[in-house]
């Protein structure tokens, strides 16, 4: 298990480097990232050219911070953080081949976390052997 820090607003946290260790020395197989949160989610996508923030973006519009929600406790809008894992799954499996994940060139793991009450996650790592 690996504990990422999100801070106190929406965030795509790249946790591919934890996983590469977590994976490192483990011949072939599946990698199992899990996100335990009811308001998080497990995307792979390229970052750092903007791709992250447009995420962000394309939930706002998708999934509004408003009061349309009827799961209301937390801050404002925070009926569509329940919601998003439907749009962004909580887990992602991955080939893993000689101790090396297969991403592609520019593809990266990361956490994606739309709720600003809990700056605080846990993400679990589980390797299948093939």
């Amino acid at each position: 298990m690996i504990t990422v820090r999100t801070g106190s607003r929406p965030s795509v946290s790249d946790i591919t480097a934890a996983c590469a260790d977590f994976t490192r020395d483990k011949g072939d197989g599946l990698l199992h990232v899990f996100a335990p949160h009811a308001t998080a989610g497990i995307a792979i996508i390229e970052t750092g050219a903007g791709s992250d923030d447009d995420l962000l973006t394309a939930l706002d519009d998708v999934l509004p911070t408003d009061d349309r929600w009827r799961h209301r406790h937390g801050s404002r809008g925070h009926g569509r953080d329940h919601v998003m894992p439907a749009f962004v799954a909580p887990y992602a499996s991955l080939p893993v081949l000689g101790g090396q994940i297969a991403l592609g060139t520019w593809q990266s793991i990361c956490l994606v976390d739309p709720n600003g009450d809990n700056p605080t996650r846990s993400v679990r790592l589980s390797f299948l052997a093939g």
